[in-house]
């Protein structure tokens, strides 16, 4: 096969592709506020929703940010993102259940945050929330899945949420428009390595 028909049948490949892709646009003909899942054992879920946080505010868009479970404050993610005048960020967590080992105070905390939630969920100038690890608190069950869902149910049109953590229970799944689960290859802390600063901290 000479260049030449090389060419043109990566053009048909190319032009039959684009009639598919462009039907596919046209059928979504709709706006609303998403609901997306970051979940899975992988690494990048919190670095996703962030990276999704950033987009919003180049749009110019109000957003806010609930940690749960973590209880630092030393992250390069919270450090870039406090500096910017659109950011709301709370750290809600006292550290993973494994350093708290108090279920009665993680079940306070739990909520303590969630109230804060609740208040973002209901704020009409509040374009994009990330509920960042929420799907531990859920899973273990400190908050109700039934109330968060209807809480993030009840939130503006437009307001765009993000829950990440490892196992999302099958309702939040559900519930959600797009769902992401990032798989476990490899990981560099099982050779030894510590977090490194701007890749896990």
């Amino acid at each position: 096969m000479n260049d030449t028909d090389k060419q043109q049948r990566h053009r048909a490949r190319m032009q039959r592709k684009k009639e598919v892709i462009d039907a596919a646009v046209e059928t979504a003909d709709r706006d609303q506020g998403l609901l997306l899942v970051l979940t899975g054992n992988g690494k990048g879920k919190s670095s996703s929703a962030f990276g999704m946080l950033a987009r919003a505010l180049g749009h110019g868009m109000r957003a806010g940010v609930a940690q749960f479970i973590k209880g630092r404050s030393d992250t390069g993610e919270e450090a870039f993102f406090e500096r910017q005048p659109n950011v709301t960020w709370h750290v809600l967590g006292e550290g993973f259940t494994w350093d708290t080992q108090n279920l009665e105070k993680d079940i306070k905390t739990a909520n303590r945050g969630w109230a804060i939630v609740r208040e973002m969920l209901k704020d009409e100038s509040m374009d994009f929330v990330v509920l960042d690890e929420l799907t531990y608190p859920l899973k273990f069950g400190w908050l109700d899945t039934e109330q968060v869902l209807a809480d993030i149910a009840a939130r503006p049109s437009m307001q765009h949420v993000v829950i990440t953590g490892r196992a999302a229970p099958k309702a939040v799944l559900e519930a959600a428009d797009t769902v992401s689960e990032i798989s476990d290859v490899k990981h560099a802390y099982r050779d030894g390595v510590r977090a490194q600063k701007g890749v896990d901290l």
